[in-house]
């Protein structure tokens, strides 16, 4: 499945451990800057993971409202920015398409108690409703069009972007809003993560390191307007998935059918000026991330930018909220940096300045159970 021709992005929102907005988030990357802690401080240091690092949200007031879940609270935040630099009126609006990706829903404040937030009964609706951001955002903004909730794991985010960009594409609305939000540092979560032994012990995150054995969990939300409008604004070309049909949690270790993907987009595009691989930091991810940069650049090796080091893993949102950080990025027309002292896969480099940007990016997405998303963006 692949859908192109080009489209605007004409509107951005984000939200995370490195700020409360785009320009944060920008600032921040370039400035090098890392926002772990260890949980003890979040959650307490009689919690089973004080020890471990994460990123979350630092103005947790945001978060908090009676009738919203704290996930919807932040994909409103998101909304709000992205919708406000497009410059979209009620009219706009009201006939918008939007798609919400989650992994994890409104498991924050359901599933365990919201510090600060009354809570509900255990089965109220909608706080127990995983399309309660999608519903919130209609409600709040006026939005009349298709709404949809995606939840492929943590390849939700960037496919919000692609069935955003289809909705426009096949006309079923002129302009479409891409949101992606989840907030894992949920004790119940961690308790699985754990168990499963995902979570890294360490306060670096190198995700290609021969160390590297687990991901850093985040907060994070974003958000992405879309539309076919001419103007300086940094482009959407493609977006392409499919599935690898092997194993219900894990990646194949050969990278599976990601280089199909990426070779399609090759044919249609052109080789990239440059790669955001999904980069963990867990074992799995490790292996199988160069070795399918690998198959599918056996010649020209494109330069590979790493967010999660800066932002940590922030599960289904983390595919649009990388697209929007690369995204603000080719807005001057460059590439962001990766972080200082990170490993790079065999015959690859991770430049530690930004760089100028001539041709298409590609961002790449992986969902537990086999699921693979590839976007190209380009600078204006």
């Amino acid at each position: 499945m692949s859908i192109q021709s080009s489209l605007s992005i004409t509107g951005l929102g984000a939200l995370s451990a490195l700020g409360t907005s785009v320009s944060a988030h920008h600032e921040a990357i370039t400035s090098q800057q890392v926002p772990f802690q260890k949980l003890g401080k979040l959650l307490g240091k009689d919690s089973p993971h004080a020890a471990r690092p994460a990123a979350w949200i630092e103005r947790r007031s945001l978060l908090v409202n009676r009738k919203w879940s704290p996930a919807t609270m932040a994909a409103l935040h998101v909304s709000r920015q992205a919708i406000a630099e497009a410059g979209w009126s009620a009219a706009d609006l009201k006939d918008a398409a939007l798609v919400v990706g989650t992994s994890r829903g409104n498991a924050a404040g359901w599933l365990a108690p919201w510090p600060g937030r009354r809570p509900f009964k255990l089965m109220a609706a909608s706080n127990t409703i995983h399309s309660e951001p999608a519903t919130a955002i209609t409600i709040e903004f006026g939005i009349h069009g298709p709404n949809h909730v995606l939840a492929s794991g943590c390849a939700a985010g960037l496919d919000a972007v692609g069935i955003a960009m289809m909705l426009v594409q096949l006309g079923v609305a002129p302009r479409a809003l891409a949101v992606a939000v989840d907030l894992p540092l949920v004790p119940i979560l961690l308790d699985n993560y754990a168990a499963s032994g995902l979570l890294s012990a360490s306060m670096n995150l190198d995700p290609y390191h021969p160390q590297s054995s687990g991901f850093i969990p985040a907060e994070g939300a974003a958000a992405m307007a879309i539309e076919p409008r001419d103007g300086a604004f940094a482009r959407l070309l493609h977006y392409g998935c499919n599935a690898d049909a092997c194993d219900p949690v894990g990646i194949p270790a050969d990278g599976g059918r990601m280089p199909e993907l990426i070779q399609k987009a090759i044919q249609l595009h052109g080789l990239p000026s440059a790669v955001c691989p999904h980069a963990t930091g867990t074992a799995v991810q490790a292996t199988a991330d160069p070795t399918a940069l690998t198959r599918s650049f056996q010649k020209f090796r494109p330069t590979l930018h790493l967010l999660k080091p800066f932002v940590g893993h922030t599960i289904g949102a983390s595919g649009l909220l990388e697209s929007v950080i690369l995204a603000r990025f080719l807005k001057d027309h460059q590439l962001p940096p990766n972080l200082s002292g990170c490993y790079a896969p065999s015959g690859f480099q991770l430049p530690e300045q930004p760089l100028e940007v001539h041709g298409p990016i590609y961002k790449l997405s992986h969902g537990m159970g086999g699921h693979n998303a590839l976007l190209v963006l380009s600078p204006p």
